[in-house]
């Protein structure tokens, strides 16, 4: 029996979508591949186990890999993979390291948040809490819904985002690429803190998906 890992070093930006194609020798450089194109966009390190024995794993140069439906990127996974038409599911373990952050002292119910309270740390982010908070962008300014103890990681759980754009509000939606850029208006159809992301229906009824920034404007990456 042999067990795959591979270990990825990722400073470059981009995230790839959801399922591509891969070249590499075998599953296991396969998938360290796939998500080192996955994490692209991050400063993150990331190490893949492949757990299921290699006999169970389909065989092909080109295999479809993909997340799980509940788009779980880290920790215990059931990926598929497939070759032609034959499919499995290949159970791999992900291990990230990178910078969360946590509270720098005892926080009291109801505080407003600033870069004072938080503390940024390093480690393993898929043995933290769920929806940890990876940018202190997105907690300063929130409210603590209860008191919390000094050094626990901070999750989205805990805090009250303030809404930096409403459901049916009228936005401006602001488009960027190579060379050029764009602006147009359209309703945001869900509400958003500052770096959620955001659905928008333009006038043309064309639905898009942006990033809120603070002043209430969509970015779009093209």
């Amino acid at each position: 029996m042999r067990t795959g890992s591979g270990v990825v070093f990722l400073l470059a930006t981009g995230v790839m979508t959801a399922c591509v194609p891969v070249m590499a020798a075998d599953l296991d450089s396969q998938i360290a591949a796939f998500f080192s194109q996955h994490y692209a966009n991050s400063t993150v390190q990331v190490k893949t186990q492949v757990i299921t024995p290699q006999e169970q794993w389909p065989v092909c140069v080109d295999p479809q890999i993909s997340l799980p439906a509940n788009g779980r990127a880290w920790g215990r996974l059931s990926l598929s993979v497939r070759c032609a038409e034959v499919r499995r599911f290949v159970q791999t373990e992900v291990q990230v390291t990178g910078n969360y952050w946590v509270a720098a002292h005892s926080i009291h119910s109801g505080s407003a948040l600033a870069l004072a309270d938080l503390q940024q740390k390093t480690g393993r982010l898929d043995t933290l809490p769920v929806r940890v908070v990876l940018n202190a962008k997105q907690a300063l300014g929130a409210v603590s819904l209860r008191n919390i103890n000094p050094g626990q990681p901070l999750t989205f759980t805990m805090i009250r985002r303030a809404w930096v754009i409403r459901a049916g509000q009228n936005v401006q939606v602001l488009a960027q690429g190579s060379g050029f850029n764009a602006s147009s208006s359209g309703k945001a159809m869900n509400n958003a803190a500052a770096e959620d992301n955001v659905r928008v229906r333009m006038a043309s009824g064309q639905i898009v998906n942006g990033v809120a920034s603070e002043d209430g404007s969509i970015r779009l990456m093209l």
